[in-house]
């Protein structure tokens, strides 16, 4: 007789392992033992198959599972023992992660819409397969008294369920019913009554509150806008299913796929021609942010919608009630997550507010992803993916990485693994501020890493630079265009010399400039700037990224063409004004910012004068893309600079739409032959695409397709966003070498 210890790592807690462990045991006759601990999951078995054992444990795990290692010792085997028993869980130093929260499961989907089940039309159920995981865990090992669960005594119902190794519910942490767990604050029928009645109605999700309102109100979803300040930033969409969101945009299978997983983030989706939303959901846009239900709450607004059918058969079908989901996060603040909270913030935003009796530890926004060059990327990562960790080529020093000032997250190596916080967003004010020391408490919290350094920006008076000297630990600058492409480097398992494309709209300079179009060498600690486009003026500084007709009339300076500048945008804004700047170079700093360059080509093309957000303008530039056209000789490239001003010249005797698509076109070629040399020279065949420029599909895709027909890989961010929201990613990276 022989018996093994099992030592398994990864996302294996909070995920019905130890009882899918329990079965197997059970079914291969074994003896032996399964628990929790702070690296993972610890077994010891003996008799039967140990070789199919292991190779099962890998091959059929829990949907939720993520096995990184299954490590097997050979120890002696104890006589007699009978019976394979699941142990209470043990402390130690925390190596494991609790794992994301998941939308509702089948199984539980089909309890919830049973009349005869215990749990029907309950909004709280869940099981080991699904429900909250990370944003109601307070610390590790993953046990309902570390969760909001602790307070909620089990009914002896679900004491039974939890104790029954052939339960679903089988050591489920947040496992309730009517009976024992959490109550809704009102019913579902008044909920779905005040939203068709026109009202905005705030609901207490995962990770926090959503504004919540009829999406084909068109006066509903408009006073939404007024009372949250959302400017021109389009509002997500909830419906019932694929079936449904295909009424108003084209589903591709992957996007599909993305919908309908455990995560279910927001997926970006073409908008159908014919689509009958108000405009005013996503103004000019070409894509529309659609997501699906993913808690109870959310599955019964619909049923109750659909007049409550029984069974799930109804899930497939079309459902005529569609609703704008949006964070309910007053003016750029993080969004709500506790009831008083809610009740303080939100008064004079929300008509009603629906809250519950389990607590939010943790704020996570959706996530936002969509489909580029046949893949998943993130525009925003949080809910659902949150903490799952980022595989790094190897093994570093703790470093905590606090991102620059915009989209802001942070990250937390451990080992070889970087953990990317929730998107904590824009640090310009204090309760977002809160949010930044709150999420880095937490983060080090879980996961009990003390970092040796703090990776900042090179920008000094970033908030997040402030923090990290704050810290009391040895901080390192990263460059931002650095971390941009280190990002890329670190998710990829890139070592050594690598070429990357750093294209956003700005990041503080090794020379004290403002950059945005690079050309990096990175290798390692170290990086050569040996290109960038050519600089553009910024007249007003900061303020010519938010008002695109000051670029357009930076770039009809730059062609030679300041005399014009008066009559074209004479209804914009101080245009003489603005052109003395550009002549004197008083506040009109040069910038090689790819952003500023689309800003430019979106004043020039009357697209957006002002932007009401943050790289507005380019989004609806990239909307009007049709076929993406390549003008000849639209660049020139002179000793490593970029000059995109051909191109822009061309703009200006064609309309919107051709311009859209001759820039995209011409940007996306130009960018390959500015790069194809300096790969050669090096003998690379691979680039590393990153920045805010690269959340265009239509850029992102024009690059990977040309630098293929030369031969060359190009590798995107895909675990991290690759604006800004995946900075931190590349900061820890690049400090985490420093320190070895």
């Amino acid at each position: 007789m022989k018996r093994l210890r099992v030592r398994v790592r990864g996302q294996v807690q909070g995920v019905g392992f130890r009882p899918f462990a329990y079965g197997l045991a059970h079914r291969l006759g074994l003896t032996g033992w399964v628990l929790n601990d702070g690296e993972g999951v610890l077994a010891e078995v003996q008799g039967g198959d140990l070789p199919l054992f292991l190779k099962a444990l890998k091959a059929e795990a829990p949907p939720l599972a993520r096995i990184d290692a299954v490590e097997a010792t050979g120890i002696a085997a104890i006589p007699g023992e009978a019976g394979f028993a699941i142990r209470a869980s043990e402390g130690g130093a925390v190596t494991t992660g609790v794992g994301p929260d998941a939308a509702v499961c089948p199984g539980c989907l089909a309890e919830l819409f049973d009349p005869r089940d215990r749990r029907y039309r309950y909004p709280f159920l869940n099981c080991t397969h699904c429900g909250p995981r990370f944003t109601i865990t307070r610390r590790l090992p993953y046990d309902r008294p570390q969760t909001s669960m602790a307070g909620f005594p089990m009914c002896p119902d679900c004491a039974a369920e939890y104790g029954d190794p052939a339960n679903r519910r089988f050591h489920a942490q947040p496992i309730a019913c009517p009976a024992c767990g959490p109550r809704l604050s009102h019913p579902i029928e008044d909920v779905l009554a005040a939203l068709k009645a026109g009202k905005i109605v705030a609901i207490k999700g995962l990770g926090g509150f959503h504004l919540a309102c009829n999406a084909f109100d068109a006066e509903a979803v408009a006073r939404l806008r007024v009372r949250k300040q959302r400017n021109g930033k389009p509002f997500a969409l909830m419906v019932a299913n694929a079936a449904s969101a295909e009424r108003f945009a084209e589903v591709s299978a992957a996007e599909r796929a993305l919908l309908e997983g455990a995560a279910r983030p927001i997926v970006l989706l073409r908008r159908r021609s014919g689509c009958n939303l108000p405009h005013d959901i996503a103004p000019d846009l070409a894509w529309l942010g659609v997501m699906l239900p993913y808690t109870p709450i959310h599955h019964l607004l619909f049923h109750e919608a659909a007049g409550r059918p029984e069974g799930t058969a109804w899930l497939k079908e079309p459902q005529n009630l569609a609703l704008v989901m949006t964070s309910a996060n007053p003016g750029g603040e993080p969004l709500a997550i506790g009831n008083e909270e809610a009740h303080q913030r939100l008064v004079g935003i929300a008509d009603l507010i629906v809250d519950h009796d389990r607590d939010i530890l943790v704020r996570a926004d959706d996530s936002v992803m969509r489909v580029v060059a046949g893949a998943p990327a993130f525009l925003r990562r949080g809910r659902g993916h949150v903490p799952v960790p980022i595989r790094l080529p190897r093994a570093v020093p703790p470093v905590l990485a606090v991102g620059g000032h915009l989209k802001t997250t942070v990250c937390l190596t451990r080992g070889d693994e970087a953990f990317l916080s929730q998107h904590i967003g824009d640090l310009d004010n204090a309760a977002t501020l809160d949010f930044l020391e709150e999420t880095v408490a937490h983060l080090r919290h879980i996961l009990e890493v003390t970092p040796a350094a703090a990776a900042h920006d090179l920008h000094p008076d970033f908030q997040s630079s402030r923090f990290a000297e704050s810290l009391g630990i040895p901080t390192i600058p990263v460059q931002h265009h650095h971390a941009h492409v280190a990002t890329v480097l670190a998710e990829h398992g890139v070592e050594g010399p690598a070429l990357g494309l750093a294209l956003d709209g700005f990041g503080l300079g090794a020379d004290g400039g403002s950059w945005g179009g690079e050309m990096l060498l990175v290798d390692g600690v170290c990086f050569e700037r040996i290109g960038h486009l050519a600089p553009l003026a910024q007249p007003g500084g900061d303020v010519a990224a938010r008002q695109p007709w000051r670029m357009g009339a930076a770039a009809l300076a730059r062609m030679g063409q300041a005399d014009e500048i008066v009559e074209r945008f004479k209804g914009c804004g101080p245009a003489d004004g603005v052109r003395q700047l550009i002549e004197s170079g008083f506040n009109a700093p040069p910038t090689s910012s790819c952003g500023r360059w689309f800003d430019a080509a979106c004043g020039l093309l009357g697209v957006r004068a002002v932007a009401g957000f943050e790289g507005e303008a380019p989004m609806v530039l990239e909307s009007l893309v049709r076929t993406p056209t390549v003008l000849k000789d639209g660049w020139r490239i002179d000793g490593g600079v970029l000059d995109l001003t051909p191109l822009l010249e061309s703009l200006l005797q064609i309309n919107a739409q051709e311009g859209a698509d001759r820039f995209h076109g011409t940007l996306a070629a130009a960018l390959v032959d500015w790069a194809t040399p300096a790969l050669s020279a090096r003998r690379l065949d691979r680039i590393a695409l990153s920045g805010g420029c690269l959340m265009n599909a239509v850029l992102a895709e024009g690059l990977t397709e040309g630098f293929a027909r030369r031969g060359i890989t190009a590798l995107l961010p895909r675990q991290a966003p690759a604006n800004d929201g995946g900075l931190s990613l590349g900061q820890a990276w690049v400090a985490a070498q420093t320190l070895l």
